[in-house]
């Protein structure tokens, strides 16, 4: 009578749930394959975490930037693995009492990843929701089929191991055996539906792998200055004057990095008080005039001392002189216009004040970052940059559209969920060393980091030990308008713990407020401290 207990343990509990596991892995792997013939954003993983950035809180997105930085979009996915994972679960063991409810569930559950591909902004219609649908069906089918091999009444086999023989006039026990094959069969299946989908869209991104490998960037017709010596300092944990592309922060909301090729890709200027639109192509960027800039760059989501900021040398084609080719004019000489709106592949959109743009700061299309093209996660093969502006309202990636429009006609994506329309970059300053909780000995320590005011400029850089008057440090030499600054001084340590603090003033004289903020709306304010136990 035990075995016929752990029988009927193992048939109400175990194999159920592993058969919705099983038809939950049949979904995705065959959702897997199908997105190679639509695209591979459309997979149901990818459009519900899209859907489920694009609805989500902003003070939610900037806990999860906080909390997990550039891995959060893995850990979304992981957490929408598991929720189908614990529905799979489910289903498996309903389908042993009501198998046609718990397949209609499966199937309603590919429902949602449907609805998340075709409402997604870079969806491209209806059949974005094929992948889905389809692998939702095979999921449905898979479920069907292998609950049939439990669904019989326990009861036979309890009868049959009690008398040594099946009961007369009862049915035969579950098929275990039939059960076990069919598991791994449809294991085997979708192992390989989703491998080979995996191949195929590699071979897509491979492909673009050799287009942006292809590509020789120009000589710039206005190349970058030449940094003034002494604009790195060198010090050990501060971050350098330019940020290696591998270093460089990453903050998006694009759970599948685009991998655009080159020669496919096209971008229109049009909208507004556009005389001329105008109709680009990779090749026709390549042969303009070329302009190369060190600029820093800052996210939004920044908080005060935060890594959301970095530098680098980019290569590209300066806006205002597209914008005046196509005949567009400012608002300050009568143009209509007060927004640029751009848009990425991936349906992002960003809008950027057109006066700031065509200011003569080097708001540019940029195609190189560091001497080399665009690294995909920066957006290759263009992307977009203004000086002085967060990241939010002026570094669309991927780009393929610029629109010319005005504030009050549209809303860009961050806008509709809160953000300011307009955020020019805060002055602010970071303690790289000592970091927090250090525990240097007594005497010199070199107190340091950089100090950030784009298209204004770093005046002075202050340092504060507890409530001890402030003290100037030294700034490194002075790199171009649009990048960070670094500083140092040497402090005179105490033995005990202590709190430095930094603050920084820019050319126009404002000092960094102690006053703290979060990053919503506009970007976080407030003074940088670190604590420190002096041994």
């Amino acid at each position: 009578m035990a075995v016929s207990t752990r029988g009927k343990s193992a048939i109400t509990g175990t194999l159920p749930a592993l058969s919705g596991l099983v038809a939950g892995y049949v979904a995705l792997g065959v959702a897997e394959l199908v997105s190679v013939a639509v695209r591979p954003e459309a997979g149901p993983v990818t459009a519900v975490g899209g859907a489920a950035i694009d609805r989500t809180p902003s003070g939610v997105k900037d806990w999860a930037i906080r909390q997990f930085g550039t891995n959060d979009k893995l850990v979304l996915q992981l957490g929408i693995l598991a929720v189908l994972a614990v529905f799979a679960v489910a289903m498996g063991v309903l389908a042993l009492h009501r198998r046609r409810t718990a397949t209609a569930g499966v199937f309603a559950f590919g429902l949602v990843g449907a609805l998340a591909a075709v409402s997604r902004p870079d969806s491209t219609g209806s059949v974005d929701a094929v992948p889905s649908l389809v692998g939702a069906l095979c999921g449905a089918g898979a479920l069907y089929l292998l609950s049939g091999f439990l669904s019989t009444p326990v009861a036979a086999e309890v009868g049959a191991a009690a008398t040594g023989g099946p009961q007369r006039g009862s049915t035969e026990g579950p098929n275990r055996r039939g059960f076990v094959l069919a598991t791994a069969g449809v294991a085997v299946a979708s192992t390989a539906a989703g491998l080979t989908g995996r191949r195929l869209n590699a071979t897509t991104a491979a492909e673009a792998e050799a287009s942006r490998a292809a590509v020789r960037l120009p000589t710039p017709s206005s190349p970058a200055p030449t940094p003034a010596r002494g604009v790195d300092l060198r010090i050990r944990d501060v971050a350098p004057f330019t940020t290696p592309n591998r270093d460089f922060y990453r903050v998006d909301t694009a759970l599948k990095v685009p991998r655009m090729d080159a020669d496919r890709w096209r971008m229109r200027l049009h909208g507004k008080g556009v005389g001329e639109p105008l109709a680009l192509d990779f090749r026709d960027l390549l042969q303009r005039d070329l302009i190369e800039r060190d600029i820093t760059m800052t996210c939004v989501s920044n908080e005060v001392g935060g890594p959301y900021v970095s530098s680098a040398r980019w290569l590209g084609v300066r806006l205002k002189d597209l914008l005046e080719e196509a005949g567009v004019r400012p608002p300050s000489q009568g143009g209509p216009a007060d927004q640029l709106v751009a848009r990425s592949v991936d349906g992002m959109t960003i809008g950027s004040p057109v006066e700031t743009v065509m200011d003569g700061r080097d708001a540019m299309l940029a195609v190189g970052m560091n001497g080399e093209p665009l690294p995909f996660d920066h957006g290759f093969p263009v992307r977009m940059l203004v000086p002085g502006l967060y990241g939010y309202v002026s570094a669309c990636k991927w780009i393929q559209d610029l629109e010319l429009t005005t504030f009050d006609d549209y809303d860009a994506y961050w806008v509709q969920r809160d953000w300011a329309r307009e955020a020019p970059i805060k002055t602010q300053s970071r303690i790289d060393t000592p970091k927090p909780f250090a525990r240097p000995a007594a005497g010199r320590v070199v107190v340091a980091g950089v100090a950030w005011a784009q298209h204004t400029g770093i005046d002075r850089v202050e340092v504060r030990v507890d409530d001890e008057p402030w003290q100037e440090a030294e700034l490194a030499a002075e790199g171009p308008l649009d990048t960070w600054r670094q500083w140092s001084w040497q402090w005179p340590a105490t033995a005990g713990s202590h709190t430095l603090q930094v603050r920084a003033t820019d050319r126009t004289g404002t000092t960094q407020t102690d006053r703290r903020t979060r990053t919503i709306p506009d970007g976080a304010s407030g003074r940088h401290s670190v604590v420190v136990n002096v041994t």
